[in-house]
């Protein structure tokens, strides 16, 4: 097999690989979705991952208009999700952090989705899972590091 072949080859494995792992990740969230919208979750993995943000921030970082998602986040607050709390540094901004009820919930869709994983590659032997390893070393290594984002758009 040339060159070429064996990147197509790969190419479609990756893809395929990557459809059963969307399908590990859609199960993963979807007992959060009883909770939370998607774009909701979206906010709490955004500030899981990168902490208390002002409000105007966490608007761009998702890409929409602040005054629709100051509604928004009425809703997480009165659900208990996120809180709203006076910046230290200036009076006039409102830091947006997650509360312990929302931090909770993304840690139990991250340790679903690990579970999943961990049972999915139980059925391989030890070596087949070392060569997991190494290969979603090797891809993630070539792939770089996804921006926040390119998760945000998956709620991841």
């Amino acid at each position: 097999m040339g060159e070429k072949d064996t990147a197509s080859a790969a190419a479609d494995a990756a893809l395929v690989a990557s459809r059963a792992m969307l399908g590990v990740i859609a199960r993963s969230v979807s007992s959060a979705l009883d909770d939370v919208t998607l774009p909701q979750f979206r906010v709490l993995v955004l500030l899981s991952s990168g902490g208390p943000l002002r409000t105007g921030v966490l608007a761009d970082r998702l890409g929409v208009n602040a005054s629709t998602f100051s509604r928004s986040l009425d809703r997480m607050v009165a659900g208990g999700w996120v809180r709203r709390v006076p910046n230290p540094d200036s009076r006039r901004e409102v830091i947006i952090d997650l509360t312990e009820a929302g931090r909770g919930l993304v840690a139990t869709v991250s340790e679903r989705r690990r579970h999943e994983y961990r049972n999915i590659l139980s059925r391989l032997a030890p070596e087949e899972r070392e060569s997991i390893v190494h290969a979603l070393d090797l891809f993630t290594t070539a792939a770089g590091e996804p921006s926040v984002d390119d998760l945000l758009t998956l709620g991841l």
